[in-house]
């Protein structure tokens, strides 16, 4: 998997220490409300499409592009359905990271689902009642955008508020 330049420049300066960084998933839906996967090649594990939200760019633009770049699947992103947090990240080269995640959900609009890069072994729609196993994250995501009636989703704690 390409590692995007200004990561590459972050990671010659701080080596493996975990980097903080933001990405847009989508949860893509056709006509026939299945669902949009990719088996990622560094895991093997069925995911949602996304990607890391370069420099300057809306991260609803992230959404599209990477649907495109990955599964050649073009979106319309309806909703922000979640912002949620990953959890603590460590790659087969060691680099750690952490995720804050937006998640968008889109309506495909045209292209043909397809193995459209190195990052996945696969591409498939999936029947909501059919659906791959898909880690913790990965589920809730597809949770919260799937009942998303219009309010963005998010986890709120603020611990100086409880008693």
């Amino acid at each position: 998997m390409a590692i995007p330049p200004f990561i590459a420049e972050l990671r010659a300066l701080v080596g493996t220490r975990p980097l903080w960084l933001s990405a847009a998933c989508a949860v893509v839906l056709d006509e026939q409300d299945r669902v949009l996967l990719g088996r990622r090649a560094d895991t093997g594990a069925w995911a949602l499409i996304g990607g890391i939200i370069d420099p300057g760019e809306q991260p609803a633009d992230t959404a599209v592009r990477e649907c495109y770049e990955e599964a050649g699947v073009r979106v319309l992103p309806e909703l922000l359905t979640s912002v949620t947090v990953s959890p603590p990240i460590t790659y087969a080269n060691g680099d750690r990271t952490q995720y804050l995640e937006l998640t968008f959900r889109c309506r495909a609009v045209g292209g043909e689902a397809r193995v459209n890069d190195d990052e996945s072994l696969e591409v498939a729609w999936f029947t909501q009642d059919a659906l791959p196993e898909l880690d913790a994250s990965n589920r809730e995501r597809l949770r919260l955008a799937l009942a998303c009636k219009g309010e963005t989703a998010y986890i709120f704690t603020a611990p100086e508020l409880h008693d």
